[in-house]
């Protein structure tokens, strides 16, 4: 490489601190083992042939790849720094991003968090993203993702609305019932049920909320039903203010994912907060 750099046996071999016959000697070893030539020499310089030009665009490529291999293994196995910036949505990001970032910054003193909770979806590129949890089918990109469970979508009423109007026992049956519906993003007014056999009722609310927490409070007060995922009111349902319905009619579960955009250069930070946050929540009893 330094003689085809150089074009000259004489200045590579002041560079490597040899003798222009010692590096003579070393290509000319190297020819007979690739059997193809790859310096022409003239008495005035040294030049590649098209063969040496090949072979030195692929150790170039190759050298290049072991570097990048050594730092990647650097970063994994490095002291955590830096910021570490992780996205998911705003319920969800309240509700088990922010403990497990918590936790995670405790471990890390060098580490500072930043967490960027948004109903939408963010460019992780464009906005210096290092990790996002979401959830939902993912869309072929570049990106690196884990699977850590998965969440379903679900109907739900407090026990005292079913005392007074009853419990819905097909999804045709929400026509008769009070519908509270957010407005927030990725809501639909076309709710889709089944797996195999699947269909869609369009329903008509008599309460529009800003906010999927405003939906679940009016459902847990009794005054109607919602449909959320079901990680959304999982309060709800352990302290008996929510209870689900139509479960035989439910849509596919959606999967939840950990997502990175480094591919193999996976730094110190995003590598160990990726591990820690891929265990606490495949161990999480609400996403399985």
């Amino acid at each position: 490489m330094k003689v085809a750099e150089a074009e000259s046996f004489a200045e590579a071999g002041r560079q490597l601190h040899m003798s222009p016959p010692a590096v003579t000697r070393i290509v000319s070893a190297l020819e007979d083992v690739i059997g193809a030539r790859l310096l022409t020499r003239t008495t005035r310089s040294v030049k590649l042939t098209e063969a040496g030009a090949r072979y030195l665009a692929d150790c170039q490529r190759l050298l290049a790849d072991l570097s990048e291999v050594e730092a990647a293994a650097a970063g994994a196995y490095g002291k955590p720094t830096g910021t570490l910036t992780v996205t998911t949505s705003a319920m969800f990001g309240t509700m088990f991003v922010l403990p497990l970032m918590s936790e995670y910054l405790d471990l890390h003193p060098d580490v500072t968090g930043r967490g960027l909770f948004v109903d939408r979806v963010v460019n992780m590129v464009d906005e210096g993203i290092d990790v996002a949890i979401r959830i939902g089918h993912l869309p072929d990109s570049g990106l690196t993702a884990t699977r850590v469970g998965k969440v379903r979508r679900v109907i739900c009423g407090s026990p005292s609305y079913f005392e007074k109007h009853g419990v819905p026992m097909t999804p045709d049956d929400l026509s008769d019932h009070r519908i509270v519906a957010s407005t927030s993003a990725w809501t639909s007014l076309e709710w889709r049920f089944g797996v195999q056999k699947k269909s869609t009722i369009r329903v008509t609310p008599r309460l529009f909320c800003s906010t999927n927490e405003a939906a679940i409070a009016a459902a847990a007060g009794g005054w109607g039903l919602t449909r959320v995922l079901s990680y959304q009111i999982a309060p709800q349902l352990e302290a008996g203010e929510l209870r689900t319905i139509l479960s035989d009619y439910e849509e596919e579960a959606l999967p939840i994912h950990v997502v990175h955009p480094e591919g193999r250069h996976v730094s110190a930070k995003v590598r160990s907060f990726i591990d820690f946050a891929v265990a606490r929540l495949r161990s999480n009893r609400h996403f399985n």
